[in-house]
């Protein structure tokens, strides 16, 4: 823990952020490009409906996984302010509880899915020809799902560990696996939903057992020690206070596709929603960079906060955000310059590249701003206050974007929803600089 301890304690902030940001950008670029080709390859090789069918069931697969994931954060907010205290036997604790946490409640939130699929997919807007295709998906990658949730929970206590580069190679190898499959599945095997579905499933068991395999090797300094998987309910508090954070936001981001794929349905029907599918692939490539930034903050800022060293602390934010901010920019006037050659990556047809192109640049409208509300809610993560992570993890997706994007339609159509990304983006990062701003005030002041 010493080599740790001197890098997160000790090196030059923007130098710590680079090197941590990177494999994490190259992470999430990876495997965003992944679901960038699923859906091409299912629009291509498919048809248009398969990616509104596509749409409509991943956010499911992610509220699911997501579980895994805020056990994962919570837990390694914990594992770093514990390495950066000295504390080891605290970290090792924690680690073997997130194990435990994730692998019952998978498994439990599987089981549902699996005896009501059809409700389920009906809820998140598998409406008319959409349903009996997405349920097709739905029904093979649900039995992936544990792997993900399980890999999600794994990746951010490796990046805890000081570790980036193998959270990141963790993140390659599905997006590779699903590549593959995806072209001998559907193309060649013409097995097509159906396909699609086992090669994403399989993509999601290679990368949990990655994950397993590096906790399991000599690699890793947090080992799998079965007398910590007994439930220590004062650590679990902690991790589900900051872990319910992430799971909260997953949570508000599919009542947000309920409400997004009622809308879209209702104004523009299929179309709109397959519309919506494109902007959202190119949403989760494009922010990447801007995700990296946050994901590589966490463990910073985490250890510096464990270690009372404030002012390293301030200037992680502070870098942070400027990091972001130059990267939201850029990713802003690409998508001004290129947004027409960006949507006939996905399609050919001829209703989604009229219509797309003017809706990708509303929803992208203000992206330089987005790092700020990202910064924001990992700051209060970081240092394991659950409540005001919680706040801001909701204004955007919870408070404003969902009765934004069910309200505005009333009156401006399909228009409407484009309007309420930027609009929400716009009300949540003033709050955000104005709770950030008062709490450097008040407790980063040396």
């Amino acid at each position: 823990m010493v080599e740790l301890a001197n890098n997160l304690g000790t090196e030059k902030i923007s130098k710590l952020l680079i090197k941590q940001a990177v494999p994490a950008t190259i992470g999430i670029l990876v495997m965003s490009i992944n679901m960038i080709v699923d859906t091409i390859f299912v629009g291509q090789w498919i048809g248009v409906l398969a990616i509104a069918a596509i749409t409509v069931v991943l956010p499911i697969a992610f509220l699911i996984s997501s579980i895994g994931m805020g056990i994962g954060i919570g837990g390694s907010s914990i594992i770093s302010r514990a390495l950066g205290a000295g504390k080891s036997d605290k970290a090792f604790l924690t680690f073997g509880n997130q194990i435990s946490l994730t692998i019952l409640l998978a498994i439990i939130f599987v089981i549902l899915g699996v005896f009501f699929s059809v409700p389920i997919l009906t809820l998140f807007g598998a409406k008319g020809e959409i349903l009996p295709i997405a349920a097709t998906y739905f029904d093979v990658i649900i039995y992936g799902v544990p792997f993900l949730a399980f890999a999600m929970m794994g990746n951010p206590v490796i990046r805890a560990e000081g570790k980036p580069k193998f959270a990141m190679v963790a993140m390659i190898i599905p997006a590779f696996v699903n590549i593959i499959l995806d072209i001998v599945f559907i193309k060649y095997f013409h097995w097509g939903m159906w396909g699609a579905g086992l090669a994403t499933s399989i993509s999601y068991a290679s990368c949990g057992l990655f994950i397993l395999y590096f906790f399991l090797s000599n690699k890793s300094e947090l080992k799998i020690i079965p007398k910590n998987f007994i439930i220590e309910p004062k650590i679990v508090r902690e991790i589900v206070a900051l872990g319910g954070v992430t799971v909260v936001r997953q949570g508000a981001i599919s009542v947000l596709m309920i409400v997004l794929n009622y809308s879209l349905f209702k104004y523009g029907g299929e179309i709109a929603i397959s519309v919506y599918g494109i902007i959202n692939r190119v949403m989760m490539f494009a922010l990447s960079p801007v995700l990296g930034v946050s994901q590589g903050f966490l463990p910073v800022a985490g250890f510096n906060i464990g270690a009372q060293k404030k002012e390293r602390v301030k200037e992680t934010i502070k870098t942070a955000i400027a990091f972001g901010t130059v990267l939201g920019t850029i990713i802003f006037v690409g998508i001004l310059i290129f947004k027409e050659e960006i949507i006939r990556i996905f399609t050919t047809d001829t209703t989604l590249i009229a219509d797309t192109p003017h809706a990708l640049l509303v929803v992208f409208l203000v992206t330089p701003i987005v790092t700020m509300q990202l910064i924001g809610s990992a700051y209060f993560q970081a240092a394991g206050k659950a409540m005001p992570a919680l706040i801001l993890t909701l204004l955007k997706q919870g408070i404003f974007l969902i009765p934004l994007a069910y309200f505005l339609p009333k009156y401006f159509g399909v228009e409407g929803v484009w309007w309420s990304f930027p609009i929400s983006d716009v009300l949540s990062t003033i709050i955000t600089i104005i709770v950030v701003k008062r709490e450097m005030n008040k407790h980063l002041t040396v």
